[in-house]
């Protein structure tokens, strides 16, 4: 790692140019703290400028036919997965990112390509009933306009394409501000394959920025009049933010935002298998998912067989350099996301809580924890409620199913929930109990498919991504009556 400096440019009309100040942004490795890359540094005056472009383009851009979207995505999504290689050793240097992952994150994000080129074909409305004679009355579907998109380093890719491919498929124009932790992997190389596919001048525009200018960015972004909606994945903090804002100036809004993601395993579960959901959900991408699993709720009949399995497991996982071969947990993304980390595990530790597995401390480079498990977590424990976004769980043994689900169900959040048991109605009773977006019987909570509605409830977000629920949230619904035959009447 460590190798030559990458430099770009934003992306405006169709053109990598510099930022109007000539700052950069520098873009490090979370594994050796090297210059990863430099980034133009985008100001309030660029996002008015990637503005401009997005709205110039959009009355061509929605008038386009929709076999020469399709193409133009599904072209996107083969260049996209003949770059793995490629996006393999990005995502390493760029986010820390082990290679199962980073393969997984091209092949999610061609698929959701080609979803959303599906969706360019797909009916646009429907003709309603109605009480006027002679009149043809239709329910439409129409595009919004320019659509800011704010996307996230954990998933750069998935949730990159995410961000603007289905609000281009349906006929908006884009303005994306990529993570500052990620900016190539979920901005720069979205814009890339997308243009190299023939995506016309200013439908995608990519503007990135230094970290001390992300509010006044987005701020402009937003604020913008000639932007109709926002669409941001990240934390429920930011998102909060970002929602509000959004609110003030009545734009909607979709907000997939953090989860506290219980796993309930029932009294009859394979506790084999159990082990390995359990552990795939909570240490996939070093724990870095807003899926993951944060709380394994287990039944006390099960509790000392499933614990003692899975850490056995946990203790063997491969730890250290996201680059080398057979590595399952590097680092998390910086050293002030290690600390908070190691601060939560700390916390819980000095309130009572035993260390199953691992110790929350920070080790060199200053951003790799080894995976931990804590047991004994009680509501005094910072723990208990906040989302560890890390390589750490918690095991809860409960009764019943009846203190599984009020467990699950105790938090501000809701975006996803496994349940392990071999009786798939009692799996599915306890499922509609779960007050989440995405609930996966006989599975642990990460999952994801580009046909699904993608999203949460609580402080998980609001909107849907994916399928025809995301086809619908990017788009405005138009009546439009015609009067086919006769005329119409008035009363004055």
């Amino acid at each position: 790692m460590g190798g030559t400096t990458t430099s770009r440019g934003l992306v405006i009309a169709g053109r990598e140019v510099p930022s109007e100040s000539g700052g950069h942004a520098e873009d490090r490795n979370p594994w050796d703290g090297s210059v990863f890359a430099e980034v133009a540094a985008g100001t309030a005056a660029d996002v008015r400028a990637a503005v401009d472009a997005a709205a110039e383009a959009f009355p061509a851009w929605a008038a386009t036919r929709p076999a020469e979207r399709r193409a133009i995505l599904n072209r996107a999504a083969d260049l996209l997965a003949e770059r793995t290689k490629d996006v393999i050793a990005l995502m390493a240097e760029e986010v820390g990112a082990v290679a199962p992952w980073a393969g997984f994150n091209v092949m999610l994000a061609a698929d959701m390509l080609r979803e959303a080129a599906a969706a360019t074909s797909q009916p646009v409305g429907q003709v309603l009933a109605t009480n006027s004679e002679g009149v043809l009355s239709i329910q439409q579907r129409v595009p919004k306009g320019v659509v800011a998109a704010i996307s996230p380093w954990n998933a750069p890719v998935i949730l990159g394409v995410r961000a603007v491919a289905m609000p281009l498929a349906v006929g908006n124009t884009v303005v994306l501000k990529p993570s500052e932790d990620a900016p190539i992997a979920c901005g720069l190389l979205i814009s890339d394959v997308l243009h190299e596919a023939g995506l016309p001048a200013g439908v995608l525009n990519v503007v990135t920025n230094d970290r001390a200018d992300a509010g006044a960015v987005v701020e402009a972004l937003i604020g913008d009049e000639r932007v109709r909606m926002v669409n941001f994945t990240g934390s429920t903090e930011v998102g909060r933010r970002i929602g509000v804002l959004a609110a003030t100036h009545l734009k909607p809004a979709v907000l997939e935002l953090g989860g506290k993601n219980a796993l309930i395993v029932l009294d009859d579960a394979d506790v084999d298998y159990a082990v390995d959901a359990a552990v795939f959900g909570s240490y996939m991408n070093a724990g870095q998912i807003c899926m993951c699993v944060d709380r394994v709720i287990v039944d006390h009949s099960l509790a000392d067989a499933f614990t003692e399995r899975f850490a056995a497991r946990v203790r063997d996982l491969p730890v250290g350099d996201p680059s080398a071969a057979g590595t399952v947990i590097g680092p998390v993304i910086s050293e002030s996301a290690a600390q908070r980390v190691s601060a939560l595990i700390r916390d819980a530790v000095e309130h009572g809580a035993e260390l199953v597995v691992g110790s929350g401390e920070i080790e060199v480079p200053g951003t790799l924890i080894r995976p931990t498990v804590l047991a004994g977590v009680t509501k005094q424990m910072r723990v208990y409620y906040d989302e560890i976004f890390g390589p750490a769980t918690v095991i809860h043994p409960v009764d019943d199913v009846e203190e599984a689900v009020a467990l699950a169900n105790d938090s501000a959040h809701g975006l996803t929930a496994g349940v392990i048991t071999e009786n798939l109605a009692r799996g599915l009773e306890v499922a509609a109990r779960l007050r989440t977006g995405i609930v996966h019987v006989g599975d642990q909570s990460i999952a994801d498919e580009p046909q699904a509605p993608f999203g949460g409830v609580k402080n998980s977000g609001y909107g849907r991504f994916g399928g025809q629920a995301g086809a619908e949230a990017f788009t405005d619904t138009r009546w439009v009556t015609a009067q086919v035959s006769g005329r119409a009447h008035y009363p004055i």
